[in-house]
């Protein structure tokens, strides 16, 4: 089935697999170059501005992919990261280095990868159909796993004696990426202007296009279930891994015959192999499974056993247990990612995908911001506090994809007599 999908696809997969792999080598890592280069509170600050930066440039980024088009907003950006990445080898050379200007590299990389991002999303549903998006969002979504699994692996070993050789080897596979988008990658858009029209690409423009996905009620309930749901995920690598630091103490284990040592930090680093192992190993044969069923009913069931999964890592201590949960999140994670993917094609607007696409990321952007917040919230309502909260955001993750679902379908119906009296 893989070879049945667009050309354009298999490309996007095999590059951005190859991209992400070398990129997980350094980027995971870039707050503990800046933290020795400067202090923790720069460091923190800047990573912050960089996020900030990188989703301001993606709305942008996302308006121009649909005046514009998206190929030739893939080239831009990736000529862009191809020159900034040259720009981090020589600030960081084994005779010269420079946190600053390495600093304003990888903001030009964020920028850079804000921009291609709406792009590549909206070129991504531009060539696929419903039959195979559900699939296509499987396949590269166990690319990316695959992916950062290895690249994070070889990066921890390798990133703080080999990072000038790591940046090669990155300005290396963003010129190959470069040229095989100039070459090989189909435009997917015609940008439609009338006669004599020029394509407004300004601010105003800009503010025009996201007022009109603002008042698409039935998105914005989308919208907001992804940040119920996204909450979660955020709340691994926040609360959770501060309150297993604490609560979890060292302990002895015997694994196959190895004893091994295991306090709370190794313990969360075990859990995330194991979440990452499971969506590589598994990832075809739930695709397969799940394929034909109610793609509704697949995504609700992977929501309660995402949120499940989280509600018990919220409060056991037992590494058993807890090992257990991953297991039944990652299923979940299985479950509702290309499905949820695949419905969010349907719910965009054809003519403005790149915009719809790049507003999707307020769904990272506060998923994160309240990943963060259950730090604080943790300190006040405890650890079942905080599995009674998973709860509440797995359910309101499902009423607001109902709502947002029956909305678009009650709009498609009210749509269908009006098509059929225009015909008569």
């Amino acid at each position: 089935m893989f070879r049945s999908l667009h050309p354009n696809i298999r490309i996007r997969i095999y590059t951005s697999f190859m991209s992400r792999m070398i990129g997980s080598m350094i980027f995971p890592f870039m707050a503990v170059y800046f933290v020795q280069e400067m202090n923790a509170t720069i460091a923190g600050v800047l990573m912050m501005v960089n996020v900030v930066i990188q989703f301001l440039a993606s709305l942008y980024g996302g308006h121009l992919a649909d005046r514009i088009g998206r190929k030739q907003m893939m080239v831009i950006g990736e000529a862009a990261k191809a020159l900034a990445f040259i720009g981090m080898v020589l600030a960081n050379t084994p005779n010269f280095t420079s946190a600053s200007v390495t600093f304003a590299m990888l903001m030009v990389i964020s920028i850079a990868s804000g921009m291609i991002m709406p792009a590549q999303e909206a070129m991504l549903i531009d060539v696929s159909t419903q039959e195979t998006r559900a699939y296509m969002y499987a396949i590269n979504y166990w690319a990316n796993n695959l992916a950062m699994m290895i690249g994070l692996t070889i990066g921890g070993w390798l990133f703080q004696d080999y990072m000038f050789q790591l940046l090669l080897g990155l300005v290396v596979m963003s010129v190959i990426t470069m040229v095989i988008t100039i070459m090989f990658i189909q435009e997917t858009y015609t940008v439609r202007t009338a006669v004599g029209e020029k394509k407004d690409l300004g601010l105003k423009s800009l503010f025009q296009s996201y007022r009109s996905v603002g008042k698409d009620r039935a998105f914005l309930l989308f919208v907001l279930s992804g940040i119920a749901i996204l909450s979660l995920e955020f709340q691994r690598s926040n609360y959770l891994t501060v309150r297993m630091e604490k609560d979890i103490a060292e302990m002895g284990m015997s694994i196959f015959g190895f004893s091994l040592s295991i306090d709370g930090l190794r313990l969360v680093s075990l859990l995330t192999v194991e979440n990452t192992l499971l969506i590589v190993l598994f990832t075809g044969l739930v695709t397969k499974l799940i394929k034909g069923h109610n793609e509704r009913l697949v995504m609700y069931t992977g929501f309660v056993l995402f949120g499940i999964g989280f509600v018990i890592m919220a409060v056991s201590n037992s590494p058993f247990l807890l090992a257990a949960a991953v297991l039944i999140l990652s299923l979940g994670e299985l479950m509702y990612v290309p499905t949820r993917q695949s419905m969010l094609a349907d719910m965009v607007d054809d003519t403005k995908r790149g915009t719809y696409m790049a507003f999707h990321g307020f769904v990272f952007q506060f998923g994160k911001l309240i990943g963060a917040g259950g730090i604080i919230m943790g300190e006040s309502v405890g650890k079942y506090g905080m599995g009674f909260s998973y709860m509440v955001f797995t359910l309101l993750g499902i009423l607001f994809c109902e709502m947002a679902l029956r909305q678009r379908y009650a709009s498609v119906e009210r749509a269908v007599p009006k098509e059929k009296t225009k015909l008569i």
